[in-house]
């Protein structure tokens, strides 16, 4: 049941920055938006992983590690 409710949640968190970012809400080189495309891709990718979907899983990793250098990026830019 936990696996659900953390699957559903990462996709929940992912439309919700795309909604967000589509309505001039979030920038797409914020922190916030990042973030919860970060949480987003990792729940997502634990849920993938529980029910042995491999190619969900790879592709939220390689989502993950996008949002990952993103926020690396701003990181370094912010100093």
């Amino acid at each position: 049941m936990w696996i659900e409710v953390v699957g559903w949640s990462g996709s929940f968190l992912i439309l919700l920055a795309y909604a967000l970012l589509s309505t001039g809400r979030l920038d797409a080189r914020g922190v916030p938006y990042q973030l919860m495309n970060v949480a987003g891709a990792l729940g997502m990718a634990i849920n993938g992983w529980a029910h042995g979907a491999l190619p969900s899983v790879f592709n939220n990793a390689i989502w993950m590690g996008i949002g990952l250098l993103a926020l690396a990026g701003l990181r370094v830019r912010r100093g």
